[in-house]
């Protein structure tokens, strides 16, 4: 073999290689977004149980007009995403946490008295 073919699959497998590393960078980039998304499409479904939770009167199982009392499901404390936690509850408002089962990160977000989630906070990753 020539030296000049020798330079070509050299500088071949030099552009292979960093092609690979940008796409191992761009899956890990896009893996941690589509993880975050969907976090927080979890919270705000379970920001609208909690929220039909407090407009549901007391005698019919509901918080009538507040949160007082409100649990998260178990079926709702986890899923393939990230684990739930609703870890201050008070009549006006209740903070959800979520930690992502992929290690990308936390999400805590308040829901009001109005049923609106807000207050955002990301850790890890999702920063």
């Amino acid at each position: 073999m020539g030296q000049q073919q020798l330079v070509l699959i050299i500088l071949g497998v030099i552009i292979v290689g960093i092609a690979i590393a940008v796409g191992i960078g761009l899956f890990q980039g896009t893996s941690v977004n589509a993880n975050k998304n969907a976090i927080i499409n979890d919270l705000m479904n379970i920001g609208q149980y909690a929220n039909r939770y407090r407009l549901r009167p007391e005698p019919l199982g509901g918080g009538g007009r507040t949160y007082n009392g409100f649990n998260l499901p178990q079926n709702l404390r986890s899923n393939e995403n990230a684990d739930y936690t609703n870890y201050v509850v008070t009549p006006q408002s209740i903070t959800f946490t979520a930690v992502s089962k992929f290690g990308y990160g936390n999400i805590i977000v308040t829901l009001d008295s109005t049923g609106t989630l807000g207050n955002f906070s990301f850790t890890g990753d999702f920063e």
